[in-house]
């Protein structure tokens, strides 16, 4: 166990005073029920705390970078930049998913692909390194693994609504549509391919756990075509 600590530790850059805070902020609830470990034994305190401090670091971020935006603009980017499946996508990247102890059951059924455990576990890691190391630490690691490359994420998270507006703006009057074209896999960890269609022709397709992550694929791959 201490050794994949190690590792995780080395892909975040960060080094636990205390490893307990670590090992927790990995600890679903499933594991926690199946270990005996009672309510308090799993990360969803370090999330409610981690969510807190990412709000905070990602505003001051935004409102830094975009000096002449207004309010209502920059909530709508820090939601794209913080919701559900981009926290996840951020938590891919470096491999976190592995890391997570999962309940047997949990686990089975395809739980480490879950966009909702792995974005918790996120908001716990991040909990973690607050309390263990400050918040200087905790907005480091903001910056680097969630806040890096925002336009590519803000394009690819908000990729339906722009391709939508670009489509309107060419004066194309016609809707972009989204057509199922193959679904695979057992029902825990299935997987979604998705066309978008303007004007009866295919301009892009993508895949995703979900049909609404495989329409953001197909749109965004959609809007790379259009923009050459």
């Amino acid at each position: 166990m201490n050794r994949r600590m190690e590792e995780l530790e080395q892909k975040i850059g960060y080094r636990f005073r205390s490893r307990s805070l670590l090992e927790q902020a990995l600890t679903h609830s499933s594991y926690a029920n199946e270990k005996k470990l009672g309510k308090l034994g799993c990360n969803e305190r370090l999330e409610f705390l981690g969510d807190a401090v990412l709000e905070l670091v990602s505003s001051e971020f935004l409102y830094q970078k975009f000096p002449n935006v207004p309010e209502g603009e920059l909530t709508k980017k820090r939601a794209s930049l913080v919701c559900e499946p981009s926290l996840a996508f951020c938590a891919r990247e470096f491999g976190l998913p592995e890391y997570l102890l999962l309940g047997k059951g949990e686990d089975m059924t395809g739980g480490r692909h879950r966009d909702s455990i792995v974005s918790d576990a996120t908001e716990a890691l991040l909990g973690a390194i607050y309390l263990d190391g400050g918040f200087a630490s905790a907005k480091e690691f903001v910056l680097k693994f969630i806040l890096n490359d925002i336009e590519h994420k803000q394009l690819f998270y908000d990729s339906k609504t722009i391709l939508q507006e670009i489509v309107q703006e060419s004066g194309r009057h016609s809707d972009v549509e989204y057509m199922l074209i193959k679904e695979e896999g057992p029902d825990h960890n299935k997987s979604f391919t998705v066309a978008v269609m303007i004007q009866g022709e295919n301009m892009g397709t993508g895949t995703g756990h979900t049909k609404k992550a495989a329409e953001q694929a197909a749109a965004y791959q959609a809007i790379r075509k259009m923009r050459q």
